[in-house]
């Protein structure tokens, strides 16, 4: 089984970096951009790794997608 993990590179506070994620949360990420005034991927990921609370920015990156996803879905229970 071929894996769905994507390695692609961002620049975060002027320094190139790689990141591994899956297709699905390459995806996410770039639908939640867009969603928020046009801003980039990259502009996302680096504001995400401004805030993350955690050493690892792949799964600072998908939890903030999946928290994205999980507050979107909520509130149209709340509908």
């Amino acid at each position: 089984m071929k894996s769905s993990i994507v390695k692609r590179s961002v620049v975060l506070a002027g320094r190139r970096t790689s990141v591994s994620l899956e297709e699905e949360f390459w995806n996410g990420l770039k639908e939640i951009a867009d969603g928020r005034h046009h801003i980039t991927p990259s502009d996302l990921v680096g504001a995400i790794n401004a805030q993350r609370q955690h050493d690892n920015l792949s799964s600072a990156l998908r939890l903030f997608v999946l928290d994205h996803y999980l507050t979107k879905a909520s509130g149209r229970e709340a509908e």
